[in-house]
């Protein structure tokens, strides 16, 4: 850079080359805004803000036309009510905003430093799993509709007392029953918590999410709806198909199968690993028996 600037200035005395210096600082501010908008970006893009933003630029490009225009009545009542402005676009986007923060606390910069208070904790037993992968199937092969959350860390309590308590054990037959046609209580989600179903026809939120299918019925977008707001997870089956799908973290994974949907359970079950060891000492304490009696018959013998 030194050198291309001597060059300029011996042999083009009258182009000036400005004085930058750019540090290592500078990068990095660039770099960090470049992500910045290309994430606020993107959140514009697939959420409802875009149609928001339209009709705020739209608004923007009025005000603009007043400044020039100079209508001082017009411009005074704007300046005296931008801070009610932003309150508005506050409330507006309060979902897109919610779910923001709430991915930035899912990151797991701060996991080592703060760790959850379910961390390590199981959050259902093998018998749980089993019992919602075969109710599942079952309810796909007769094409029967269903709608399951379950709770991770967030509480569901709120979309609980929209429904009818239950709090009995889970079991496929259970869930069989309450998804059949024309039974009270086929209509909404069954919430889980732990190994046990605690409500059921509750109300879910709809997902206003502008990529999910138009095939998709009421049921699936309150699956995805669910998952935006709420860390849990959510299976859906289709009453039209019969394909069985989850939603998690606002994504929707349409027509898995038996073994994935297991896959998914035991994860979001959160077993925790046991010792290697651990099963070494059993079978030692178990041998140690076993060679007493070897050794005691020998002598007896």
């Amino acid at each position: 850079m030194e050198t291309f600037r001597l060059w300029i200035s011996n042999h083009l005395p009258w182009l000036k080359m400005p004085s930058i210096t750019i540090q290592i600082t500078d990068i990095l501010e660039i770099i960090i805004l470049s992500i910045l908008v290309y994430s606020v970006l993107v959140w514009i893009k697939r959420s409802r803000a875009w149609t928001l933003l339209k009709g705020m630029l739209l608004i923007g490009f009025f005000v603009a036309l007043m400044y020039l225009l100079r209508m001082d009545t017009l411009t005074f009542i704007i300046g005296k009510g931008i801070n009610i402005i932003i309150m508005a676009a506050v409330i507006i986007f309060q979902p897109e905003l919610r779910r923001v923060v709430e991915q930035l606390g899912e990151t797991e910069v701060f996991s080592g430093f703060l760790p959850s208070a379910s961390e390590g904790e199981q959050r259902f037993s093998d018998r749980t799993v089993n019992e919602i992968v075969r109710a599942a199937v079952e309810m796909a092969k007769v094409k029967t509709g269903a709608l399951i959350v379950l709770e991770q860390k967030e509480s569901l309590a709120g979309y609980e007392k929209t429904g009818i308590a239950i709090d009995a054990v889970v079991s496929s037959q259970l869930l069989i029953n309450i998804f059949e046609h024309n039974t009270p209580l086929h209509d909404g989600a069954v919430l889980i918590r732990g190994d046990k179903i605690v409500s059921a026809t509750c109300y879910l939120p709809l997902s206003d999410n502008q990529t999910l299918g138009k095939e998709l019925g009421t049921r699936h977008r309150a699956a995805v709806g669910i998952s935006e707001v709420t860390d849990s997870l959510t299976i859906v089956v289709s009453e039209q198909t019969g394909y069985i799908s989850i939603a998690k973290k606002g994504v929707l994974t349409r027509n898995i199968t038996e073994d994935t949907l297991r896959i998914q359970l035991c994860a979001f079950q959160n077993k925790p690993n046991k010792p290697a060891g651990s099963r070494k000492r059993i079978s030692a304490k178990k041998r140690v028996p076993a060679n007493r009696e070897t050794q005691s018959g020998r002598k007896e013998s």
